[in-house]
């Protein structure tokens, strides 16, 4: 087993074994604010980095010789994070109680979350620029060590505050767990580059946030408004059919995520590299078809399995207070077929870095999801939202066949 795998088995178990405490702990009702809370952090990290990871892994690999204009870029864009930390450090700060009332309602025992997370913030940012730029070095097993590393901090954090505060505890360890990553992640960095050094007001430069901001936009608009969506989805659950309903709706998704994590690490480690040599579009058809042949059958098949045995699953990884989600499997489970078909085709965008049809597609697929969701809820309930799931992942899948149906018939 390769470390990356292990890393990747070991975030599941890691995540199997935080599910069973949460559900242990804070039931339905909890998990739905945890939903809400990671919702969140997801935009809030991704805005706190502004969609800039991938430009430092290209630039930093590029001008790992060049130290001057090495130098020029750890310059330029830690002085532009720490910037952005400090702007939302105060939003944070002083609308507490705002962001409070959006993500948890009028539950005011939750506002010190945001106090917590209005100081932590900036240790969000200059973690994953750091990861960065060691990824760009070709640090690939100290990346790796320092996500299983993050890991056991996650759990660690989670136990003790779980145990201690219930759901604020829970909710307070996914605030506090990526700032304690920060430290660890400083301190190895710290072994490979005195970067600290390298920090210059006279370096900066804004050409690069220039060339950097077109890597940001395929990121900000995927990872940012997509979590948006589902927080305004489970809001819209919350406030129609209770937050219990909302939580088994969070539950299905974090099934779903487990799984789709091997699917997105294969395509990750093994399709887009060589999506991005594809040269000819039989080339690229062969990829194409050399996933859906030899993947795509082997994840159906586990989908079939996890589906006959959804009641096991449930009172395994949760508590009995969730088999109400068992209802929730078929359409669920569809839905995600659905999304590993075109997932692969949806690689394409980022191999030829088709920015601006990614943004439309992406665009319009958050639309489908959200508009159908509030249409689908009203007719089934909680079951609307997976129906829409599936529904979405449906219209983008023929979408995306459409756009790339040269490369792929």
């Amino acid at each position: 087993m390769s470390l990356n795998t292990f890393s990747v088995v070991l975030k599941i178990g890691i995540g199997l074994i935080t599910s069973k405490i949460l559900a242990i702990f804070v039931g339905p009702s909890g998990m739905a604010l945890v939903g809400n809370l990671r919702n969140f952090l997801t935009s809030l990290e991704n805005i706190s980095i502004v969609g800039f990871q991938n430009g430092i892994v290209k630039y930093t690999a590029e001008n790992e010789k060049n130290k001057t204009e090495f130098h020029k870029i750890v310059s330029t864009v830690l002085i532009s994070l720490v910037l952005v930390a400090l702007v939302l450090s105060g939003i944070l700060f002083f609308s507490a109680s705002f962001w409070n009332e959006k993500i948890f309602g009028n539950n005011i025992e939750y506002l010190i979350v945001f106090r917590v997370l209005a100081f932590v913030i900036p240790t969000y940012g200059l973690s994953i620029f750091l990861i960065a730029i060691i990824n760009g070095l070709g640090k690939f097993q100290k990346v790796i060590g320092i996500n299983i590393i993050g890991n056991f901090i996650s759990l660690l954090t989670s136990v003790f505050l779980i145990l201690q505060f219930k759901t604020t505890g829970a909710l307070l360890a996914i605030v506090i767990a990526p700032s304690l990553l920060f430290f660890v992640t400083f301190f190895l960095v710290q072994k490979e580059i005195q970067f600290l050094q390298f920090v210059n007001f006279n370096l900066f430069d804004f050409k690069i946030i220039k060339n950097l901001s077109s890597y940001s936009l395929m990121v900000l608009v995927s990872s940012v408004l997509g979590p948006f969506v589902f927080l305004a989805i489970r809001n819209y659950i919350i406030k129609n059919f209770g937050i219990e309903q909302a939580g088994y709706w969070e539950t299905i998704n974090r099934i779903s995520t487990y799984y789709l994590m091997f699917v997105s690490t294969i395509l990750s480690v093994y399709f887009l590299p060589r999506l991005s040599k594809a040269s000819t579009k039989f080339q690229t058809k062969s990829i194409f078809w050399q996933f859906y042949k030899f993947i795509l059958p082997v994840f159906i098949l586990s989908i079939i399995v996890v589906y006959l045995g959804r009641f096991f699953i449930i009172q395994l990884l949760f508590t009995k207070e969730f088999l109400p989600v068992t209802n929730l499997f078929f359409w669920q489970l569809l839905g995600d077929v659905l999304k590993v078909c075109s997932l692969v085709l949806g690689l394409q965008f980022f191999a030829k870095k088709m920015t601006f049809a990614f943004i439309i597609s992406e665009l319009f697929s958050l639309s489908v999801l959200y508009f159908s969701s509030l249409y689908f809820i009203k007719i089934f309930k909680i079951e609307g939202a997976v129906i829409a799931y599936a529904f979405q992942n449906l219209v983008y899948l023929m979408t995306l066949s459409l756009y790339f149906r040269k490369s792929l018939f």
